[in-house]
């Protein structure tokens, strides 16, 4: 049986992950700080393993006897004052798994990276040849994620790049989750006036593990989904819920206004807002996303955005996310 270590699997992608290379047959040793997550990996037939990105030394142990890497670990804040650890996680602690990997004589290590890494400062339609603008952005995710896939590019190990675009489906908890939870209460204050490319989970985690059975090494893809328009997105959920939602858009300068506001105060409080600067520009911009390559390369599928919605809301609805009746 071939063994792989995983990073990220409490998360919602690396969920998904987990499930669909234990579905392939594989072991599954993944990376586990906390008992809670000790308990969901074990749930779904992984192996729990005591590391740290930040400590190389417990990653090369962790990493043992493991053929392959999914890194799929990211702190994806978009908050100012988590940018130190956000750098240290996304860019130490990606360097540190690569050495680790390097060292352990692994196989294959594949690396999920971001839309992110081109930044909202590239406009038109983005695919593979589109040069990444990431290192110019003032937004320290688009940055840490364009700087943590040139590592794995620069490096020896033979290497896989996914770059997902807005990530949506069943499992998400503190992602679309959130905005739809809003809706779900009525207590959505405005919708941004930005374009989404809506992609599935459970598509994005076949093509990792697709990409890695065809050795398709030194090849990085975009995979992307239904482009909609945040209100459209909103209108939509709306409607299968059966709520009121507001009517258009807010437009990006009041957007930016308010963040800007939310943020300020959120230094007094040292709460994160629910609007910061970063959010309000990201949201703010038109994301079309050309998924061609893996398409034909992964069978990548793009699932409709209906049908998409149509199961998120579902497992929401089974999770009691949602209010009773909806």
């Amino acid at each position: 049986m071939t063994t792989v270590f995983l990073t990220g699997a409490s998360g919602f992608l690396g969920g998904h992950l987990l499930r669909e290379l234990r579905d392939t047959g594989c072991q599954v040793k993944a990376l586990s700080r906390r008992p809670e997550s000790d308990a969901a990996i074990a749930s779904q037939g992984g192996v729990p393993v005591r590391a740290d990105l930040a400590d190389s030394a417990s990653l090369l142990s962790a990493i043992d006897g493991c053929e392959a890497v999914f890194h799929a670990a990211a702190d994806t804040s978009i908050w100012k004052p988590h940018a130190t650890a956000q750098t240290a996680t996304n860019v130490q602690g990606t360097e540190n798994m690569l050495q680790a990997a390097q060292a352990a004589g692994v196989q294959a290590f594949v690396h999920t990276s971001s839309v992110a890494a081109y930044s909202h400062l590239v406009q038109g339609i983005l695919d593979e040849s589109v040069t990444q603008r990431g290192t110019e952005s003032w937004i320290n995710y688009e940055r840490t994620k364009h700087v943590s896939e040139q590592a794995v590019k620069r490096s020896a190990l033979p290497w896989i790049v996914l770059q997902p675009s807005h990530i949506l489906g069943p499992g998400d908890r503190h992602n679309w989750a959130r905005l739809i939870m809003l809706i779900d209460r009525e207590k959505l204050p405005g919708i941004p006036p930005g374009v989404g490319s809506f992609a599935d989970v459970r598509e994005i985690a076949k093509a990792h593990v697709r990409a890695w059975e065809r050795q398709r090494f030194g090849q990085s893809y975009l995979v992307g989904g239904e482009q909609a328009s945040f209100v459209d997105f909103v209108h939509r959920v709306g409607a299968a819920l059966g709520k009121n939602t507001p009517r258009g858009a807010t437009p990006a300068w009041a957007l930016m206004a308010f963040a800007r506001l939310t943020d300020a105060w959120s230094r007094v409080t040292g709460k994160e807002p629910d609007a910061t600067p970063e959010g309000a520009a990201l949201t703010s911009h038109a994301l079309r996303v050309n998924s061609t390559k893996a398409k034909q390369e992964l069978d990548y599928a793009e699932t409709p955005l209906d049908i998409l919605l149509t199961d998120t809301l579902t497992w929401m609805r089974q999770e009691r996310l949602l209010a009773i009746g909806t």
